[in-house]
């Protein structure tokens, strides 16, 4: 190992806006951060703002393509700086979250966004331009809804998986999900986060949604009940292969080398192909081992913690046990 997968990667990738339903679109980017967009009858409603201003930018410019209506509200399925630093690229609309994304704001969002900003670059084209953390507006508790005229959009704090407040955006009349990170395809679910023994249950509340169509974190937007249940079944295996073999070696006493090792070699021949497998997996195997070992809250990644996990991956020495008592 030389350095985060996702340094390198600078490759610019293609944006798919896609219609799903009448006014309700997918912006997917082959892989990179998806968005969505719900045309109301006097505004519109964006789902997750891009990592900065200008590439909240190239939403507003695929919006200003189906209708001149403004971007009133925006909703983050979570705090990831990756998702919710290009808010004020929407000026005047209300910044919609869960409460507990909110609460993540507050105890890790500075440290998250520097952390993210150091390992993928290309994700944060403009960055000069975030004016500071992103801040809601308005917070819910388990779900709410919302009324653009006479659609209804459920804003719904679906469980924990990918972060402890994932939110997902259902139009119950259209059956269209907009689930963050909650469902991949195709894309390596990112778990640095994560709560793994609740994300099965996570999944099925999804799964009950009855969705026929559902645009995932990462990945194109899937149409039809088995592609749908395809990114459900894929994310919820993905998830559970790696954390099983975190357990295995958690009860056995292993390093995290030892455990990053043998989740790579069990782990590359099926999901190895996804994006961002390589990026992604350092974080996973770490935070997995972490929930294997009894730590149930996420350790706050920082830009130094970021370096000291690497260094324990590349030389073979395990974090230090103290740092991960403190969390």
């Amino acid at each position: 190992m030389s350095g985060f997968a996702s340094t390198t990667d600078l490759a610019e990738k293609a944006v798919t806006f896609q219609e799903l339903a009448p006014g309700a679109f997918a912006w997917t980017a082959e892989g990179d951060p998806n968005s969505g967009v719900v045309v109301g009858e006097e505004g519109v409603l964006v789902v997750d703002a891009q990592a900065t201003p200008r590439m909240a930018a190239d939403v507003v410019a695929k919006v200003r393509g189906v209708t001149d209506k403004p971007v009133t509200q925006v909703v983050l399925t979570h705090y990831h700086a990756v998702r919710v630093l290009g808010a004020s690229g929407y000026p005047g609309a209300q910044v919609i979250a869960s409460d507990v994304t909110r609460d993540l704001i507050a105890e890790r969002g500075q440290q998250d966004m520097d952390s993210e900003i150091g390992r993928f670059p290309r994700l944060f084209r403009g960055k000069e331009g975030i004016p500071g953390l992103t801040w809601p507006h308005l917070t819910f508790h388990g779900r709410m809804s919302l009324w653009l005229g006479r659609r209804e959009v459920q804003v719904i704090h679906v469980g924990r998986s990918h972060t402890a407040g994932d939110t997902v955006v259902w139009l119950p009349e259209e059956k269209v999900c907009f689930a963050g990170d909650v469902v991949e395809y195709g894309a390596t679910p990112y778990c640095g986060d994560a709560h793994f023994r609740d994300w099965p249950a996570t999944l099925a509340a999804v799964r009950a949604l009855g969705a026929e169509k559902l645009v995932p974190g990462r990945g194109r937007a899937l149409v039809g009940k088995a592609e749908v249940a395809e990114a459900l079944d894929g994310t919820e295996a993905f998830t559970q292969d790696l954390f099983r073999i975190a357990q295995a070696g958690a009860a056995k006493g292993a390093t995290l080398k030892q455990v990053y090792d043998e989740a790579m070699a069990a782990m590359r021949p099926r999901y190895g192909h996804w994006v961002i497998f390589e990026h992604c997996m350092p974080f996973n195997v770490s935070r997995a081992f972490d929930e294997a070992k009894g730590l149930d809250h996420p350790r706050i990644w920082t830009a130094e913690r970021d370096v000291e996990m690497w260094k324990a991956l590349e030389h073979g020495t395990d974090m230090k046990s103290a740092e991960i008592e403190r969390g």
